[in-house]
């Protein structure tokens, strides 16, 4: 049996399905990986991603970290593509019980999911640091230079995990109990090197752990099923049914 006839039959026998997603998901949708660092990148920017967006940085340089997050971060162009349609499918279907991403683009929402744990935040939502009022993803990027508030004048945040910040422990809470009571976990997206995110995984004690992922990860060796391809084109071979 090939792998995508294995897929098909595990999801189509299956009741309770978590899938845990990365970036890999998005950029087939063209958002850039804001890590990836090219030749063009220095021309640009004088300190590495991961440096610009913690925490430190934002209170210490926010002019610099919004000139980044504004080119690199604030991606309007983007649509769901055939992975986020399938998830929605099967949360329809009555099979997929959360979605746990690592992604702050609002795709799965755009695609028609509704059970989404996003650990990393949202760039689609922003606070007042000082009065808590709420902006959206239109108010930040039309806005220059650093965003402040209209009520109060403090400046705003996007509600997004920044390096050195830890995870909203309501939303960790809740992605334990989906992974930890789920029959299937599809890993897809993820070359699960973020941590604390990619823990997440230890919790499964499920029946089948499917990766989907173009590169190999770390948990493939007591994978289930390992499928090295983009999770869209894999997705797009799926039919679902209703439990």
């Amino acid at each position: 049996m090939d792998k995508e006839k294995a897929l098909q039959t595990i999801i189509s026998e299956a009741e309770n399905i978590v899938f845990f997603g990365g970036a890999g998901v998005s950029t087939e949708s063209g958002i850039p990986d804001f890590r990836s660092v090219d030749g063009l990148y220095h021309q640009q920017w004088d300190y590495p991603p991961e440096t610009i967006l913690s925490h430190s940085f934002f209170m210490r340089k926010p002019e610099e970290f919004y000139r980044f997050y504004k080119a690199k971060m604030l991606c309007d162009t983007a649509m769901p593509n055939a992975a986020h349609r399938k998830l929605t499918e099967m949360e329809k279907a009555g099979k997929l019980k959360a979605i746990v991403t690592q992604n702050i683009d609002n795709l799965h929402q755009m695609a028609g999911s509704e059970k989404v744990l996003e650990l990393h935040g949202s760039v689609y939502r922003n606070y007042c640091m000082k009065c808590g009022a709420f902006y959206d993803f239109e108010y930040m990027k039309k806005s220059h230079g650093i965003p402040t508030c209209e009520k109060c004048g403090g400046m705003i945040k996007p509600d997004v995990v920044l390096y050195e910040e830890g995870l909203n422990q309501d939303i960790l809470q809740k992605s334990v109990k989906a992974i930890t009571e789920a029959e299937v976990l599809i890993i897809g997206g993820t070359s699960l090197s973020v941590y604390p995110a990619a823990s997440l995984i230890d919790y499964f004690q499920g029946r089948y752990l499917v990766v989907i992922n173009r590169d190999k990860t770390p948990r493939d060796s007591v994978a289930d099923l390992v499928i090295n391809a983009p999770i869209g084109q894999v997705f797009e071979q799926i039919h679902i049914r209703e439990v």
